[in-house]
């Protein structure tokens, strides 16, 4: 039998961690024995469990460990983390360590470093004068940059039971299209209050944890289904700071302000306008005639509607293009590597993620959010807050609802007029 003593040290018992760990020990085909267990008296106290692993193999050995580093088990007696030099631009080593989305340290020169930028399926690079660790996307590196491999000397920090009970309680994130969301909703509020007053406070160091932005990412779904203008006022009143979306959510925004429909329907008239399939091309082309999005809402083209209010409120958007776009927009990004660079550009200070109506860019966002930063997931689809969910997103809250009727709802708890 192959052993390793592992220890697990935090809040263990509370957030459910030493269950999960054993669990995973077992339903590989391991066995366990803890060793020492020593419990925290005070809600505030941490526990620290000694536990050792026993396995048929290495092989099997080194499986279990892999399941249970992210749940924080590090090795006893740990040693500096290994490394190897990248053999070409955009190759790592082939036993590359790939991060999870969670807080990481690794053990350089006897010490434990913070990896920055931290982010879900990424690699570690790590430098020595001065010692600094970053997490790096696969297509950034360069030949000969340091590349931290294998599981030793790495620790991850698991997400603990926060000490107040709301909507961002990541063991409550059940989707659920028969769940009432009001509760949920007015938690989503109240932080997205409390972020707006962070960055208007003079004590708004006090409060760096909760982060300074709010990003929304967002589908074209919100124009379709009439959350067109409930967006424009949260964006007006200060509550969003950066979006995230493809071509489409801007496209039909600004065929909404110059032709009254989305997709070729009428929004007020609530039929299909004659030669309506047109409009968004037309759009397209007026604004490409003009240069910009931002050049098309100073010039008074654009009057209204949720482009005009981002230009107007200097709110980061970051449009990343796909395959299928029509034009597309001027303001579009279509280098998908070059995309991924402005949006995680975009990230530092979020403190709150708003997914609406919206699949593959909910996914991608939550791929390079680190797990601390609060998420909802909102869609009519149960499937796509189940999806990001499976794809490693768990702190994300999946609420099963109509873009529009989500919107609304909130700006109500934020004291929308409308």
């Amino acid at each position: 039998m192959e052993t390793e003593i592992v220890v697990l040290k935090g809040h263990i018992i509370d957030s459910l961690i030493l269950p999960k760990v054993l669990d995973a020990i077992l339903q590989r085909g391991g066995t366990f024995e803890i060793n020492d267990l020593d419990v925290g008296v005070a809600s505030e106290d941490s526990t620290i469990a000694k536990i050792s692993i026993q396995a048929k193999s290495p092989a099997l050995l080194e499986e279990i460990l892999q399941a249970i580093q992210p749940h924080g088990a590090v090795v006893e007696g740990v040693s500096d983390c290994t490394t190897q030099t990248a053999p070409q631009d955009g190759v790592l080593p082939d036993s590359f360590y790939a991060t999870a989305h969670l807080p990481t340290q690794v053990h350089l020169k006897d010490q434990w470093v913070d990896v920055n930028a931290i982010e879900m399926d990424l690699a570690i690079r790590v430098q020595f004068g001065p010692l600094q660790a970053s997490a790096i996307p696969m297509a950034n590196v360069k030949k000969g940059d340091c590349i931290v491999t294998g599981r030793k000397g790495i620790r991850v920090f698991p997400l603990e039971r926060p000490k107040s009970r709301d909507a961002f309680s990541f063991m409550e994130a059940q989707v659920s299209s028969e769940r009432p969301n009001r509760h949920v909703i007015a938690d989503i509020a109240q932080r997205m209050r409390r972020i707006r007053d962070n960055r208007v406070s003079p004590q708004g160091a006090e409060n760096s944890d909760l982060g300074t932005k709010v990003l929304l990412v967002g589908g074209p779904a919100i124009v379709h289904s009439g959350g067109r203008d409930v967006l424009s006022w949260l964006i007006d009143e200060g509550f969003i700071h950066v979006l995230f979306a493809g071509n489409a959510l801007p496209t039909h925004d600004m065929e909404a302000s110059l032709f009254g429909t989305s997709l070729g329907f009428g929004l007020s008239a609530g039929c299909v306008a004659p030669h309506g399939h047109e409009h968004h091309l037309r759009t397209i082309n007026k604004i490409r005639g003009v240069g910009s999005i931002r050049q098309a809402v100073e010039s008074g083209m654009i009057k209204d509607g949720i482009m005009a209010s981002c230009v107007r409120q200097n709110v980061d958007m970051v449009l990343a293009g796909s395959i299928r776009d029509d034009g597309p927009l001027p303001d579009v990004i279509t280098d998908s590597v070059e995309a991924q660079g402005a949006m995680r550009a975009a990230l530092p200070g979020v403190g709150l993620a708003l997914m609406v109506a919206t699949t593959l860019h909910a996914i991608a966002t939550g791929n390079c959010l680190p797990a601390r930063v609060p998420s909802v997931c909102v869609d009519i689809n149960p499937a796509v807050p189940t999806k990001l969910s499976d794809r490693g997103s768990f702190q994300a809250v999946g609420l099963v609802m109509d873009s529009s009727s989500f919107l609304k709802e909130l700006a109500r708890e934020l004291n929308w007029p409308g």
